[in-house]
C-alpha cells in the first residue's frame, strides 16, 4: 500500500510510554495535535496516560505482551480514530515491520520509511553499505555463517578485545565485551539469548574493540523533498556496561573541523539509505580522533534535549512536520550552535552494588523543587530541564527500561552546565528504589569527566577497582545526629510521656549502628508564631551537637547547628527516616530493643534476587551442579542475573521456566546438598 497522505492527519497515538510519551505529547498538544496513549496493566494510572487526551489499554505486563504487540497498537489507533503513529524510542521505534503496518493500516508513521529501518536495522549489511558510500567503518566480521567455529576462527583473525554484536541489536542489547578467547563461547550464547529475546533475531557480528575510544554521534534530519542537514555532535563517552549514563553537546574534543568531517559522513550515510525525518548516526572515535562508523539509530534517541538546548530548536516538531510533508525550515549553514548541555540519565539501580536494577514504590519526586526561578530549558544560556514519566505515590517495575527521567542542563560554557545539573540533582532527589543520582552528581565532577578524558569502558573498570566513586556513600556524624534529633521529636509527640526529658535512641543505617542519646526542647515562641524545636544530641562517641529552629514543612527541613542555618529534604515515613545529602537518601531506621533472629541464607535454596522474567533454566532435576556453577537466569530492566549454585549438590526442583515472571524472592530452584550423583539415564 502506498504511503497516506502525510498532510493529512489529526490525531496522533504514542506507541510508547513513560517519559518519551510524555515529550511527544506536549510538542504535539502545543502544535494542536490531538494525542492518545497506550498502557500495560503495570502502566494504569501512569503520567503518560493521564496526559494524554485519550487512551487505549494494552494488557499484559510485559513489554512483550503490550508495547511489542504490534496488532494491538493497530487496533488500539482504529478504536481510537488515530490517523498518525509516534513510535517514541525503544520497544518498536526500529522495527520496519511496524512502520509497514501502520502504512498498511492507513496511518502516518512519524519516523522514516520502513526500507530506510530496514537498511539500517541489520548492523552488518548496515556496515557493508557505508563501506560502499565512503563512510570510515571498524573492521569486523559480517558475513551470513554463524557458527560458533567459523565466529572463532574470524575472531583470532580480528584479535582481542573485541565486541559481539546483534545485527538487529541496539541500546546495549545483544552486546558483549570479549578480552580473552577463552570467554568467546559463554559471550556468544549469551549475546544470540538476549538478541532473540529482545529482537528476534540471534545473528551476531563481530567487531574489533576501538580501545579508549569515545563514543561521538550525530544528529540528521532529513525531508521527503532530498534535503539532509545534520544539527551538530553530541559526546556519550560516559557508559557503564555500553549502556549511555551522560550526554553532552557541544563534545568537548570535536573542533569546527572535525564536526564538519563527521557530520559530512553522518549525512551520507542517511542519504545512501533514502532516510527521512530525525536519525542519529554513532560513531566510534579513537585517540587519534579518527571517526569510525557504528550504527544508526532510525529514530529520536533519548539524549536529543542536548541538541534541542543548544539549537534552540523542538525536534519532536521537526519530527511532526517532516512527518507531516513539510520541508526542512534550515539550510545546513543556518543551524545555530549556542552555549554546552549536558544530560544525565536517571536509573534506578545501585551504582554501588554492580548497577542492579531497583524497583518499588516512589515515595518523594518533585521535579518542580529544581525548576523553580529558573528559565525554561531551551532559552539561551539559561536552562535546566526535566524530562520524566513518574509521579509521586506510583511505582517502578521490573518490566521496563531502568530509565526513570532525564536532568538536562544548558549554560553559557561546559562548566556552567554541569554546576547547573549537580544543583539540580540536589534539588530534585529521586526517593524510593535506590538510584544513580549521587553517582552522577559525583561523576560530573570528576577530573576524568571534567577534562574530558573520558572513554567507553572507563565507569566499568572503575567498578571493577573498585574506585571512592563507586563506594556506597555513608552518613557523617551530622546526619546520625540529625536523623536522632527528628526521630525523638517525632517520639516525644505523644509517644513519650513529659516527664521524660532524655533517652538513648539506637538507629540503623545500612549495616552500621549507632546510639545517641537525644534531648528535645520545647518550641520557642517568636515573630508569627514557632521558631521551631530544638534538641540536644549526644552520640557515644563525639562531640554533642545542639540542633535549634526544628522545622519540617512539606518535607523541606531547616534547622540551625553552631549558628548556622541548613536546610534539606527529609521524609519521615512509619519505617524511619529519609535524609537526603548530594543527591542520595539515607534510610535511618530505629532498631528495636528486642534481639533480631538471625536469618541465615539457605544454600539449599535459590531465589530472584530482583523481581524481573526468567530469561534462562540451565539445569533440570536431578542434574548434579558443582559449587560456583551458573543454574539460572533473571532479567530486569536490559540486565541479566545469573544466580549460582553455592555448594555442591543435585538439582532436586526446578520452580520456574524461561519468560516466567518473578518477584524478588521468588523461589527459583532447589537443590539437594546430601548427594551430587548423577541422575540416572
Amino acid at each position: 500500500m502506498s504511503e497516506p497522505n502525510a498532510g493529512m492527519f489529526h490525531k496522533i497515538l504514542i506507541a510508547n510510554r513513560g517519559e518519551i510519551a510524555c515529550r511527544v505529547m506536549r510538542t504535539a498538544r502545543t502544535l494542536g495535535y490531538a494525542t492518545v496513549a497506550v498502557y500495560s496493566d503495570a502502566d494504569a494510572h501512569a503520567p503518560h496516560v493521564r496526559q494524554a487526551d485519550e487512551a487505549v489499554a494494552l494488557g499484559g505486563l510485559a513489554a512483550a505482551d503490550s508495547y511489542l504487540r504490534i496488532d494491538l497498537l493497530i487496533e488500539a489507533a482504529r478504536r481510537s480514530g488515530a490517523d498518525a503513529v509516534h513510535p517514541g524510542y525503544g520497544f518498536l521505534s526500529e522495527r520496519a515491520d511496524f512502520a509497514q503496518a501502520c502504512l498498511d493500516a492507513g496511518l502516518v508513521f512519524i519516523g522514516p520509511p520502513p526500507a530506510a529501518i530496514r537498511a539500517m536495522g541489520d548492523k552488518a549489511a548496515a556496515k557493508r553499505r557505508m563501506r560502499e558510500a565512503g563512510v570510515p567503518c571498524a573492521p569486523g566480521y559480517l558475513g551470513e555463517r554463524q557458527d560458533d567455529d567459523t565466529l572463532l576462527a574470524e575472531a583470532r583473525r580480528l584479535g582481542l578485545p573485541l565486541l559481539v554484536k546483534a545485527v538487529a541489536g541496539g541500546g546495549g542489547r545483544g552486546m558483549r565485551l570479549v578480552h580473552d578467547i577463552a570467554e568467546l563461547p559463554a559471550a556468544l550464547a549469551g549475546a544470540r539469548r538476549e538478541a532473540q529475546s529482545a529482537f528476534g533475531d540471534p545473528t551476531l557480528m563481530l567487531e574489533r574493540l576501538i580501545e579508549g575510544g569515545r563514543h561521538i554521534e550525530v544528529q540528521v534530519f532529513a525531508d521527503a523533498h532530498g534535503h539532509c542537514i545534520h544539527l551538530g555532535e553530541r559526546d556519550c563517552t560516559a557508559q557503564r556496561r555500553r549502556q549511555k549514563v551522560i550526554e553532552e553537546a557541544p563534545s568537548p574534543v570535536v573542533s569546527p573541523e572535525m564536526r564538519a568531517r563527521i557530520g559530512a559522513d553522518a549525512v551520507a550515510a542517511a542519504q545512501a539509505v533514502g532516510y527521512r525525518g530525525a536519525g542519529t548516526v554513532e560513531f566510534i572515535v579513537d585517540a587519534q580522533l579518527n571517526h569510525y562508523f557504528l550504527e544508526m539509530n532510525t529514530r529520536l534517541q533519548v539524549e536529543h534535549p542536548v541538541t534541542e538546548c543548544v539549537t534552540g530548536l523542538d525536534l519532536v516538531e521537526w519530527q511532526l512536520r517532516v512527518a507531516a510533508g513539510e520541508a526542512l525550515p534550515l539550510q545546513q549553514h543556518q543551524v545555530p550552535l549556542h552555549g554546552h548541555a549536558i544530560e544525565v540519565r536517571l536509573y534506578a539501580e545501585d551504582p554501588y552494588a554492580g548497577f542492579v536494577p531497583q524497583t518499588g514504590p516512589v515515595l518523594h519526586w518533585r521535579p518542580a523543587d529544581a525548576l523553580q526561578g529558573r528559565a525554561p530549558g531551551t532559552a539561551a544560556f539559561g536552562g535546566l530541564r526535566i524530562d520524566d514519566g513518574l509521579a509521586e505515590g506510583g511505582e517502578i517495575t521490573p518490566y521496563y527500561d531502568a530509565m526513570v527521567a532525564k536532568f538536562i542542563a544548558h549554560g553559557r560554557d561546559r562548566d556552567d552546565a554541569i554546576r547547573r545539573l549537580r544543583a539540580a540533582l540536589c534539588d530534585a532527589p529521586l526517593i524510593g528504589p535506590v538510584n544513580n543520582g549521587r553517582f552522577v552528581h559525583a561523576l560530573l565532577d570528576s577530573p576524568a569527566f571534567r577534562q574530558a578524558a573520558m572513554h567507553t569502558g572507563l565507569l566499568d573498570d572503575w567498578a571493577a577497582q573498585g574506585l571512592p566513586l563507586l563506594q556506597r556513600p555513608q552518613p557523617d556524624d551530622e546526619d546520625w545526629a540529625l536523623a536522632a534529633a527528628l526521630l525523638a521529636l517525632r517520639e516525644g509527640a505523644g509517644r513519650r510521656p513529659a516527664s521524660v526529658g532524655a533517652w538513648s535512641l539506637t538507629l540503623r543505617c545500612g549495616d552500621e549502628r549507632r546510639s545517641l542519646r537525644v534531648q528535645p526542647e520545647p518550641p520557642a515562641a517568636g515573630h508569627g508564631g514557632t521558631r521551631g524545636a530544638g534538641v540536644r544530641v549526644t552520640p557515644a562517641q563525639g562531640r554533642p551537637l545542639h540542633f535549634q529552629q526544628l522545622r519540617l514543612d512539606d518535607r523541606l527541613l531547616r534547622y540551625q547547628l553552631d549558628g548556622l542555618q541548613r536546610r534539606c529534604i527529609a521524609l519521615l515515613a512509619p519505617d524511619g527516616l529519609r535524609l537526603v545529602r548530594a543527591a542520595w537518601a539515607f534510610a535511618f531506621e530505629e532498631v528495636s530493643p528486642y534481639p533480631a533472629t538471625a536469618v541465615e541464607r539457605d544454600p539449599r535454596a535459590l531465589r530472584a534476587p530482583v523481581a524481573g522474567t526468567v530469561a534462562a533454566v540451565a539445569v533440570q532435576p536431578g542434574d548434579a551442579v558443582a559449587e560456583g556453577q551458573a543454574l539460572v537466569c533473571v532479567e530486569a530492566m536490559k540486565m541479566e542475573m545469573w544466580q549460582h549454585a553455592a555448594a555442591a549438590g543435585r538439582v532436586a526442583a526446578v520452580h520456574v521456566a524461561p519468560r516466567d515472571a518473578v518477584d524478588a524472592g521468588t523461589l527459583l530452584i532447589e537443590l539437594d546438598l546430601a548427594t551430587t550423583e548423577t541422575k540416572e539415564p
